[in-house]
Order: structure tokens, then sequence, then C-alpha cells
């Protein structure tokens, strides 16, 4: 029987519909506006998400509000550690905003923070492809790319020598029968390429960063050969058979080596692949096919070392004054960096530094011959083995040169055949920095011919460690002045006796005295090194203080003469301190230094409890009374809310602010730091700096050309490389010393930018500088550094010789070829903390 029942026209339908649809978004579009009103961001969030899955034609005019509700929302996700839920948002808004470049940058921003490097990355990347002009993206995409493929990634794949020697070794093991092949840490898959072009059957690539994994299948690609090359996301450590890979291998290829040889994990690698990833290899005397049996190339390494005096190591590593601004270092307190390896201690970190030491600033002097300081078999398991659990080798070397004993200099000669080596000797000209280990713990560095210097070595941790540096003199007796080491076994030589009585006389400090180890960055040390910048900072507070103070004295005693004759004025008023607020980063003695300039309060706002008892020290040892210095971060419930008031009804007399990082940089938000400081100071006060101007000049300098980029196919000989890891490319070079950087001055220094952090109308967000050429050449960067004003007289620089901070360079996309007498005109745009500096053409 057919339903009686009437059925309602299509349209009439349809449009009840609609009618209830558009009730239902204009009712939630008011809801989210109350929301918003009220602060309530989740709620104002999920009425949004209504709204935009009901009506998407609503887009583009709710686009803003949607970020910024997203964006509050977020913030107190994350204050609340509801990682899921933040995530989850992001997810959904870019499901409706795919190509929004702001949604997509500020997810990576999430993730970076939340130490998912690989993944900020490609959000990093595609806002900057959605908005090529979109500086924060830029900005956040260049400072992730140097975490994700470092530098030394362009500097390794432009040395050819490097690339020949190693496709030269991987040629004649594959020609003698190793045809099944692992690459342990890819990198780009250039190892594996060379082994299969060399006629490899198969071979397997592992590699654990995600960007490099992704970067590498996609040079196989280019290169048409991931028929041949299975790359594998994963440690070599997890490898497994037969899961991984079908069976045991021939050859396994690594350059799993950084400055100190083992750094990288090449020691437990090669264990775990000759247990179980191997063929056995072949023992001496033994004939046969070479793919029956194992091999590693590299097959082997010597490690030699030398001691050197550098005033550059000395100077980011040894607090060498003891007076500071008028400032005294007390003896109870022991600066290290985090290069000291000690005995005692259970050492997590590099126990080393690298330096380039063909270009470290000043140079550097050995003061002992080249010598030998272990030797590795690659090839032979149980000496790797054996290598982490035996006993330091006690290493005694003759002294041929009178200097100060800064650092033990460290390079190896990796061999990676019987026919084929390399090395990173700071004599070769090589793409390899070399391991330093700065000496600490000597009463006297000065050593002369005749002394030794002492060591023991050892690989503890897959790190090469050299410690217990001490120096014996030429009767091979223990110099007691020399050396604060407690470990009996350094004594070797010489009578018993002796050296009980030696040891006996050993001044040690009173056992009631407090003594606290503080551990530095070396850019910090470098810092309390710098005189320059301690003297500047106390005189431009000295005079800040003193004007505020001379107009605190004129209101004083106005108010003295205003009052009634007959008033009892026996009990005088303790006039207001002056407020001092340093928000430099990291440690910082500068608190204490306007300490000591009158009726002041200094606050520091150092994070470490480390950093701020060894302020404590210092204020007792400077006789300051212990609450005359406050740590801010303890008045305050987060750090993000360091700039407040010093009371509810005062205002601070000097706000310290670091305007550049230590590599070169300006520090981020720096600009907004400045915003909120201005509306904090009371009448007379100052920011300082007040102001800074940013200088370059032009240059040829075909080392950062090559440190930047990989220069086409012939360095990789033949590979497609370029294209690839060069998307990574960051166009700032950071951690520069110009004194000793290789390059060509094509123009004299111009002022390239003000940035003023009292006064902010004079500052402007985009100038054209015309350039003078002053030699012809081909223009390849632009180096720049800053002149900091601490007021219209006192100047630091961060080029001088005493400075603590680096420089940065832009590098060009493509050189400019330049005849003296040119001029060329440089754009220079400042956004929020960042710069951007181009060549108009």
């Amino acid at each position: 029987m057919p339903n009686l029942r009437p059925r309602p026209r299509r349209g009439a339908g349809r449009g009840a519909r609609a009618a209830g649809r558009d009730e239902l978004v204009s009712r939630s579009l008011q809801s989210a506006e109350h929301c918003l009103g009220a602060q309530d961001f989740g709620t104002a969030y999920a009425h949004y998400l209504l709204v935009l899955s009901l009506a998407p034609e609503l887009k583009d005019d709710v686009k803003e509000t949607f970020q910024y509700t997203l964006f509050r929302w977020a913030e107190e996700l994350d204050a609340l550690s509801r990682t899921q839920d933040l995530l989850g948002c992001y997810e959904q808004a870019l499901e409706l905003f795919p190509d929004d470049e702001v949604i997509c940058n500020s997810m990576g921003e999430h993730l970076f923070r939340m130490g998912f490097r690989d993944e900020a990355a490609g959000y990093f990347r595609k806002a900057v492809k959605l908005n090529p002009d979109f500086s924060d993206a830029k900005e956040n995409f260049y400072r992730v790319a140097n975490w994700l493929v470092e530098r030394w990634h362009f500097i390794m794949l432009n040395d050819t020598r490097r690339n020949t020697i190693y496709n030269a070794a991987i040629q004649k093991a594959v020609c003698l029968g190793s045809k099944n092949v692992l690459d342990i840490g890819a990198g780009t898959g250039i190892l594996s390429m060379f082994a299969k072009k060399a006629g490899a059957h198969l071979v397997y690539a592992c590699e654990l960063s995600k960007t490099m994994y992704e970067l590498a299948c996609d040079v196989v690609a280019a290169n048409e050969m991931e028929a041949g090359i299975k790359l594998l996301h994963m440690k070599s450590l997890d490898i497994e058979i037969p899961k991984h890979i079908p069976e045991r291998v021939s050859l396994v290829v690594t350059e799993t080596v950084d400055a100190g040889l083992f750094g990288e994990g090449i020691v437990e690698s090669l264990i775990h692949a000759w247990e179980h990833l191997l063929l056995q290899p072949k023992t001496k005397g033994e004939n046969g096919n070479c793919e029956k049996y194992g091999k590693v190339i590299p097959a082997s390494a010597v490690i030699f070392g030398m001691a050197v005096e550098c005033a550059e190591i000395r100077r980011h590593h040894r607090v060498g004054i003891k007076d500071i601004a008028g400032i005294c270092l007390p003896t109870s307190v022991k600066f290290q960096s985090p290069a000291y390896s000690s005995v005692d201690a259970e050492e997590t970190i590099e126990p080393y530094t690298t330096e380039k030491m063909s270009r470290v600033p000043g140079g550097y002097l050995a003061l002992t011959e080249c010598f030998e300081i272990m030797t590795v078999d690659f090839n032979n398991l149980q000496e790797l083995k054996s290598l982490a659990t035996k006993k330091p080798d006690k290493i005694g070397i003759p002294v041929i040169k009178e200097g100060i004993l800064d650092a033990i200099v460290v390079w190896f000669v990796l061999q990676l055949d019987d026919e084929h080596s390399l090395s990173t000797s700071p004599s070769e000209e090589t793409c390899w920095e070399q391991a330093v280990y700065p000496v600490h713990d000597l009463a006297d560095y000065w050593i002369k011919p005749g002394d030794q210097v002492m060591m023991e070595v050892s690989c503890q941790d897959c790190y090469l460690r050299i410690q217990s540096i001490s120096v014996f003199n030429s009767e091979h007796e223990m110099d007691v002045g020399k050396s604060f080491t407690k470990n009996k076994d350094l004594l070797p030589l010489g009578n018993e006796a002796e050296l009980c009585s030696a040891l006996a006389n050993l001044q040690t400090s009173k056992p009631d005295a407090v003594e606290q180890t503080c551990v530095l960055e070396s850019t910090e040390i470098a810092l309390l090194n710098n005189i320059p910048y301690h003297e500047g900072f106390k005189m431009a507070m000295k005079k800040v203080l003193s004007s505020l103070g001379q107009a605190m004295d004129t209101q004083c005693q106005s108010n003295e003469m205003s009052c009634e004759s007959g008033q009892n004025n026996s009990e005088q008023r303790v006039p207001e301190p002056l407020y001092v607020l340093d928000v430099s980063e990291g440690f910082s003695i500068l608190p204490i230094i306007a300490g000591t300039l009158g009726q002041v309060k200094p606050y520091s706002s150092v994070e470490k409890d480390q950093h701020r008892m060894t302020l404590d020290l210092i204020s007792e040892a400077n006789h300051f009374p212990k609450e005359t210095l406050e740590f801010w971060l303890r008045h305050v419930e987060d750090e993000s809310a360091v700039l407040q008031r010093p009371k509810s009804d005062k205002l601070w007399s000097i706000i310290i602010l670091d305007v550049i990082e230590p590599s070169g940089l300006l520090q981020q938000e720096i600009m907004e730091k400045a915003a909120i400081s201005r509306c904090l100071l009371q009448s007379g006060g100052k920011i300082l700096p007040q102001y800074t101007l940013m200088f370059g000049l032009l240059v040829e300098s075909q080392t950062l050309v090559e440190e930047s980029a990989v220069q086409g196919a012939e360095r990789t000989l033949g590979f497609n490389i370029a294209p690839f890891i060069n998307q990574f490319q960051v166009p700032i070079r950071v951690f520069l010393d110009l004194s000793s950087l290789p390059c060509i001055p094509l123009s004299k220094p111009v002022e390239l930018l003000r940035l003023d952090l009292m006064t902010p109308y004079l500052n402007t967000s985009n100038r054209e500088v015309k350039v003078c050429i002053c030699k012809s050449g081909q223009v390849t960067a632009i180096p720049f550094w800053y002149h900091m004003y601490l007021d219209d007289e006192i100047r630091l620089d961060t080029s001088s010789e005493a400075s603590h901070w680096k420089q940065a360079a832009v590098v060009l996309d493509n050189p400019i070829q330049v005849e003296m007498g040119d001029e060329l005109v440089l754009n220079v745009q400042h956004h929020k903390s960042n710069v951007s500096i181009t060549v108009k053409q």
C-alpha cells in the first residue's frame, strides 16, 4: 500500500534546513565573540570550529579572529601541558586552512619547543614556501635548519679530496669482492652511491635523523639508484637480520667520527656490527674471496696530540683576572668550562670543544712535538671491546718551547685501507676541525723546555678523554706548585719518599672554607674576561645613578625646607634605594658592580642555583650584606614576567638588556623587551645599552661560500646532491671571527642600521645604504657586527679583540662582480628581532 503521508517539496525542505543552519551559524558566531570578550578561548575555539564546518564560505571573514583564538587557546593548553589537545587543535585548524602560513609557522614553533625539530622544520619550510616574504617563518626555518642539517655537511661534501679518497677505498673493496654493503650513518647517501657505482650488488644505508633520511631518499632517487640502495630510517644498533636486512654484509662503510674520533658512537656501532651484521673477518695469512669475509672502512685510526699556547682558547676556558671593574673574585670560587673533564665526576657531556686551529684568532704556539695518543683497529672486535674497559694510559711529553699551557689539541689519521688515508691535522687543508682539551687546575701554567706535560688518556663513555693534566719539572719530580691533582698514580717518576713529602706540603684550603665550582659556557667565561665590557657598564651605570641621585637629593632638600620649623626631625628618613634590574642572558656580575655604586638595590635574573650561589659568594667576598643582591626570578611567577616593577609604587632606575647573542645575531624579541622596559623606567632612568648601530662591509670569501652551500656536482664526483641539501642552506653564517676569516674586503665598513631602545621613533624598518667599492672582485658575503652605545660616549664593539661576541655574515646566493669605484645599494630590513640584508640590483 503506498505511503499516504504528504511529502514536502524538495525546495521547501532545503530552504528550512538552510535557514536552520544559518541560525545556528549566527548564534555560534555571537557565542564565540562573547567567549572572546570573557577570555574563554577554549569555548570560543569550539564555536569557531562549528561555524567553519557548517559555513566554509565564511573562512575569509573569520580567518584573523580564528587565528587569534587558536593561538590564545594553544598558549593555555601549553601552560597546562595538554600537549595532545594542543596538537589536535592545530591539526583541526590546518584541515580548515591548509595553506595558512601563519598557522603553519605557529605549529612549528610549538613543535620546536617540545623538541620535535624534524617535524617543526617541515612546518617552517611549508610556511616559507607559502609566503617567501614571511620573515618570522624564514627566521624560524634558518634557526632549525642549523640543528637538522649541520653546517659540516656542506663543508665535507665540498671537500673533493675527502670524497675522492673515500670513493677510491670503497671502489677497491667492492672490486676485491665485498659486494654486500652497509652504510652506517648515511647522511646524504654519498658513500652508499660510491659503493653502488663501484658494482656492489646490495647496499643498505641506515640514518637516524628523519630529515637526513628523507634527504637521502631524494638524493638516491635523483641519481636513479633507488633500486640498488635500501634506505633504513633507524640506528644501526636496532638493525636485525633478517627483519631489516636479509643476511650479514661483507663491508661496512661509515664516517660516524667527530673531531675527537669517537664522539659519534663509532666504537659502539662497530661492536654491534661485528657481532650481528658483518661476516667474520679474514684472519692473517688467510686467502680467499673477500665476499666471504667482513671488513670495515675506515680500517683503523691513529690519534695524535700537541700541547699549545693559545690566547683565544685561554680566554674562553679560564677566568684570567681576579678583579673585574673593582669586584674581587674570591679564591673560593672556581670557574670551569663544560669541556673540563674531571677524574672523579661522571661526565655526560663532551669533554672537549672544537676549533679550526688554522683559523683561530691570534694563532697558536706548539709547546711540544706532535705525539701519538692512541691507535684503534676498527677491524678487531676484541680491541674495540677493550677500549671502554681498559685503564687509562699515562703519557709524558717533553716540552720544547717556553710558553703558557692552554690546551691539548687532538686530531687523527683515518686509515681507510692499507693504501688510502685522511688526516684531520691542523696543518692539512681539510674540512675537519680539531678537538681541543682546555687545561684547568694548574697553579702555574707557564712551562719551559725540560718540563714534561703529563696526562691520562682513555676512551670512556664513547669519548676520547684526556684527564689529569699536570706538569713535571726537568728533574722528574712533581712540581707541587703546578698541579692540584689528587691522583697518586700520576706520580710514577722520582723517589717515593720525595713524592710523599711533596704531597704532604701541598697546600689545601681550610676545612671550613666554602668552595664553589661554577660551570660556565665558554662565551660566559670570555665575558668575564672582557674588561672593557664591565668597565664600560660600570661607568655608564655610575653616570645614570649619579644623575638620579642628585635629582633625589634636590627633591629631599626641597621637602625638608617645606617642613614646618617646629617639627621634630630627629628621625631622619632613610632614602629609598635606586633599583637596577639585569636581564642579561646567562651568568652576569653586573648587578654586583651596580651594588658598589651607592644606595642601590640590584636585581639579577640568573636562573641556575649554582650561579646564584656563586654570586652570593662574590658578594660576601666584597663585603656586601647578603640581602643587597636580589634574584628577581624568585619574585616573579614565571620567567616571561621578568620585566615588572620592583615594587607596586616603584620603577626601575636602570634595566640592562642583552641585545646581541654570542653568535653575532640580535637577541630574539629584544625590541619587544625594550618596549616593556621603557614603561617601567622612572623619570631619568635608562635602558643599557641605549642604542646599537649595526655595521657591515662587502667581502669576497670563497670559504664562506663553501661553508654555506654545496657547489655543484663536480665536488661530489658527479653525484646530484647539491639541489637537495642546499634547500637547507642558511643565508646567514654565525659564530664567525672576522679577524681570522679568509676574505678580501671590497669596501670600507658602513653603518647599516640603528636600533634605539630608548627612543624608538629613531628606528626605521626599511632603509637603503649606498656602499662604495674600493677594490675590484666578487662580492660573496656581507659580514656584520655592532657598536653598542651605553650612552653617547661609552661604546662597546662586538668585533673587538676582547669581545666575547662573535660576528655573522649574510652569504649571497650569487656572487656579484664589482669594479673599484662602483656603488652597490643594500636594502636593510628590520622586523622585530630579524634583520635581512639584500643587494638591490
